[in-house]
Order: structure tokens, then sequence, then C-alpha cells
């Protein structure tokens, strides 16, 4: 949960703060803070699966910022 939280530039705290009640997610409308928290039912390892999975598309989105940043001052 650290690490989303990390990843999402909020406190733990941020991620569970809201009031309103949770409802079933079976959508890309939902929020993210309903689908962190219902994550908690998760097995251990269905939660590093997850983890893993946010880590390689975050880290592939600040290896392609990265790169687009050091092409853009190449020009």
């Amino acid at each position: 949960m650290e690490r989303i939280a990390k990843a999402l530039g909020v406190s733990l705290s941020d991620l569970f703060a809201s009031t309103e009640e949770l409802k079933e997610i079976n959508s890309f409308d939902k929020s993210i803070m309903e689908k962190v928290a219902l994550m908690e039912s998760l097995s251990s390892e269905e939660k590093q699966t997850i983890y893993t999975m946010l880590d390689a598309f975050i880290g592939k989105r600040k290896l392609k910022d990265a790169l687009s940043s050091v092409l853009h001052d190449i020009k």
C-alpha cells in the first residue's frame, strides 16, 4: 500500500479518507481509491503481482519521459 501511495503522491491515510461506501467494482469508471481499498482482500501473492505490474508501468513511463527529455535537449 505504501508503494501505491508513493506512486500516487499521497499519504496512506489519504488513500482511505473517503467517507463514501465502497461499491462493487466492474468498470474503469470507479475511482482508483476504491480499487486500492478492495486490494486489501487479495492474497499476498496477488498483491505482489499488482505491485510488480504497477512498478513496470511506472518505470516504463519514467524511462519514456527521460528519453523524451534527452531527445528534446539534443534537438
